[in-house]
């Protein structure tokens, strides 16, 4: 018998947004880390907003939104707020109720802005590496660093020299400018969109771009990030940012780190071994243009160990760190402006790529 297609909409639902929500779906476990982390932060979302004036968006509803931004690939927040009126899943998650009004992009962008100009991006992923049943799939002795460029919300026509000669000359707000054959650098030039990037060049032979460069630590049992940096794109950002997640981090006893050949510069090796840090970093011993090979500050005390192949193995898992967030969690290409914003979105980047490979290690354990 051929079923008829309903005419008319029913007035009221007696299903409940819980209900709806598959039992084993993946979000669910994702949804209690998240729940915990932020019941943890709750003296620091006091601090941060005032006891008088209009209500805000609740911090809470705000950082969940942002999480399924980062899951989802979600590209703008106007397409966010989007999907989240007409999608009862991320009404769940985020908190809403299924008759909730959503919010205006412009409202929503501005309410989670002015939260993430805050430390409050570093201090969820800090929470949630606190957990208790978190904390047992954290190496504590063997980890890794890496560094990744994150691309500016910046045209390069946007970078002209400081003493405002660069301007187009035929006028008008996006006016034509021809900047090839000028010599550039960041001492001579910035980009008027966002001063806080810098021109930088990964390697040799490949085109400079206006860039941050994000920065994590990995623990090596399973891969995943327990700090995370984010600096101006610099030949010495890697190393110093190293350092400043290596003098962070918790606990005491020598430890050893994992990292490529970018690292092996004679200082830095110095500096961890102050530190009581075994430098498992690969050996950068390319032939110079005179013919020389470079010298390694890398020795037989260090390479003859089977722990070093094993770290020099392990270390690159944490390209996938990289890898999951720029092309899933969005920051190839930030879109937000400002070294401040930028380290707090690469941040929660990172919190939700934990967030994401949890429960899985979780349910394995």
């Amino acid at each position: 018998m051929r079923g008829q297609e309903p005419r008319s909409e029913g007035l009221f639902s007696y299903v409940r947004l819980e209900e709806r929500v598959a039992k084993g779906h993946p979000l669910r476990a994702i949804r209690s880390l998240a729940d915990e982390v932020l019941g943890l932060m709750n003296e620091s979302f006091a601090a941060i907003y005032s006891d008088a004036g209009r209500p805000s968006i609740p911090p809470e509803l705000l950082l969940r939104a942002t999480l399924l931004q980062a899951f989802f690939s979600v590209r703008s927040e106007r397409q966010l707020m989007d999907q989240i009126d007409y999608n009862l899943l991320f009404r769940w998650f985020v908190g809403l109720g299924i008759d909730d009004k959503v919010w205006h992009p412009t409202v929503f962008t501005k309410n989670r802005d002015r939260l993430l100009e805050t430390d409050v991006a570093k201090e969820f992923l800090s929470k949630l590496l606190s957990l208790r049943q978190v904390r047992r799939l954290l190496s504590q002795e063997h980890f890794s660093v890496d560094g990744t460029l994150i691309e500016a919300w910046a045209s390069m026509k946007s970078f002209q020299p400081k003493d405002g000669s660069g301007k187009p000359q035929d006028g008008g707000r996006n006016g034509e400018r021809d900047f090839h054959g000028e010599k550039r650098s960041n001492e001579t030039h910035a980009s008027t969109s966002d001063p806080d990037s810098r021109l930088y060049r990964k390697a040799d032979g490949r085109e400079s771009k206006l860039c941050f460069m994000g920065h994590a630590l990995m623990e090596n049992r399973n891969g995943l990030a327990v700090d995370c940096e984010t600096t101006h794109a610099t030949g010495k950002a890697e190393r110093e940012a190293a350092l400043a997640m290596l003098d962070r981090r918790e606990g005491s006893g020598r430890i050893t780190l994992g990292a490529d050949k970018a690292y092996d510069v004679t200082e830095f090796v110095g500096d961890l071994r102050e530190r009581e840090v075994t430098p498992h970093i690969a050996i950068d011993g390319h032939v110079r243009k005179t013919g020389k090979p470079r010298k390694t500050a890398i020795d037989a005390r260090t390479t003859r160990h089977p722990g070093y192949a094993i770290s020099q193995c392990i270390r690159k898992r944490i390209e996938e760190i990289f890898g999951w967030g720029k092309s899933v969690g969005g920051v190839r290409k930030v879109k937000v402006r400002g070294l401040e914003k930028v380290s707090a979105v690469f941040a929660f980047t990172i919190a939700a790529y934990n967030l994401v490979r949890i429960p899985k290690l979780l349910a394995q354990a």
